[in-house]
């Protein structure tokens, strides 16, 4: 048996809001064998705006019956029913919340009449209630009002029936089927192409614009991921609904993932990407000749139109690096901005520095030990291959990285003979922002290679075997 509903509510998320309406019809599968029909006080206002829309006035529900005088008919309808709806999760979940709150529990199979009809009846422009009606033939009274869609999506859904010559709703009935998981104007077929290795995945809307870019380690398990629960939020459920297709860039290596995700997400401006909006913060060495001509090296954020010598993912890591650096080539650590208080730098006491910040040693000599610094930075000329999984198990990825300038990558045969100018050459050209360097920081300072390889350019001509 099956029941069809509809239910019109004071705005577009359960929580928060409330059922205004709702109506009920069983069926068969062929003819309708019970019915109810309510207005619902919903305890709150209803907005003047779903006023207008639906034409279901304060007025009108003053004296209806509130939610819980009603949920115990409601539930006994829908148990051990297949719950069909035109864009099923929105009904479902506003009413199992309503049933959750008077201590119900609704755990139904559900049909969706907007999917259905783009398997049994394709090639419509559109699968809006009231567009496919009327290409069916179907007439629709009292549009945006429960009883009258509730008819009009029975009338629909035993055309469906009658016309499903393929087994499509027995074949979404089946235990396990996750096509009602979906937003309804996803093709499972799209979401069946998903691989369970990591990528980058892409969300569109009905003009095929990109409504979101994310990355993922599995991307069916994230993709999915997204659509599970009850539809509770606004947000959420006004994201679902403009969703008309997926498309998927597999890249074997999470790493790649997270970096061609942020390089997506600033070549595409998706609506929903809010956080990599956001400039986040990377931080760099700097080096400047002060006043004196003295070379002076300092910490500070990555801004554009100034390049750093070096990247770091905060300014701790950017710190402890300078420090290490301070007593390597002998620097001062007042120049250096690792000591700000006054009087002597505390490396002199630790015969260190040889005092130039006491004017004790000449220009000359302690800007060779600064340019000795430099030398060490360009030695290895800075440029990094990563070397991580590829797609599939024949093949490894590979990320050109020079910080501050460039970022490629591209995927190689696991034990193809290169060098690193011919990867170079056939590498896929990136975008470099901050984001991506704050991600790649911690991965060639050592602090996170689990599973990467990085190589310097003197030591890239290797085999790519793993």
């Amino acid at each position: 048996m099956y029941a069809l509903v509809d239910i019109e509510t004071t705005g577009g998320q359960p929580s928060g809001n409330s059922i205004t309406e709702i109506a009920i019809l069983i069926s068969d599968g062929e003819r309708i064998v019970d019915g109810f029909q309510t207005l619902v006080n919903p305890g709150a206002p209803i907005p003047p705006y779903i006023q207008a829309f639906t034409g279901i006035t304060n007025q009108m529900v003053e004296n209806a019956p509130v939610f819980p005088e009603i949920a115990q008919r409601v539930y006994d309808l829908l148990s051990n029913k297949i719950f069909v709806a035109h864009n099923v999760n929105f009904d479902y979940s506003f009413i199992k919340h309503q049933l959750e709150a008077c201590g119900l529990t609704l755990n139904a199979k559900k049909l969706c009449t907007v999917r259905l009809s783009r398997k049994v009846f394709p090639g419509y422009r559109s699968y809006s209630l009231g567009n496919i009606c009327a290409s069916l033939g179907i007439r629709l009274h009292h549009r945006h009002r429960a009883g009258g869609d509730v008819q009009a999506t029975a009338e629909l859904f035993h055309n469906i029936l009658r016309e499903d010559k393929e087994g499509i709703v027995a074949e979404s009935l089946k235990k396990g089927a996750r096509e009602y998981v979906l937003p309804p104007n996803i093709p499972k077929e799209q979401a069946d192409k998903l691989p369970t290795g990591a990528g980058v995945y892409y969300f569109v809307d009905e003009r095929g614009l990109a409504l979101y870019v994310g990355k993922a380690k599995n991307l069916k398990s994230r993709v999915y991921g997204h659509f599970s629960g009850t539809l509770k939020s606004a947000q959420k459920q006004n994201f679902l609904r403009a969703i008309h297709g997926l498309s998927f860039t597999p890249t074997g290596s999470e790493l790649l993932a997270l970096l061609l995700e942020s390089h997506e997400i600033r070549r595409l401006w998706p609506d929903e990407n809010k956080a990599q909006k956001r400039v986040s913060q990377v931080f760099g060495l700097f080096d400047y000749l002060d006043q004196n001509g003295k070379i002076r090296f300092g910490i500070d954020k990555v801004r554009g139109g100034v390049k750093p010598l070096l990247v770091f993912s905060n300014r701790l890591s950017a710190m402890q690096y300078l420090d290490k650096m301070v007593d390597m080539f002998q620097l001062c650590p007042k120049l250096c901005n690792q000591q700000t208080n006054p009087g002597p730098c505390i490396a002199i006491e630790k015969e260190v520095c040889g005092g130039e910040c006491q004017v004790k040693e000449n220009k000359e000599a302690y800007n060779a030990k600064a340019q000795a610094f430099f030398d060490s930075l360009n030695q290895e000329k800075r440029i990094y291959f990563i070397v991580g999984k590829g797609r599939t198990n024949k093949e490894k990825s590979v990320i050109i990285y020079e910080p501050g300038r460039t970022l490629s990558y591209t995927f190689l045969p696991s034990r193809q003979q290169l060098d690193f100018e011919l990867v170079r050459e056939q590498a896929n050209h990136l975008k470099l922002n901050p984001v991506m360097e704050s991600i790649l920081a911690p991965v060639i300072s050592g602090e996170q290679q689990k599973d990467y390889k990085v190589f310097t350019q003197t030591q890239f001509n290797f085999s790519v075997n793993g």
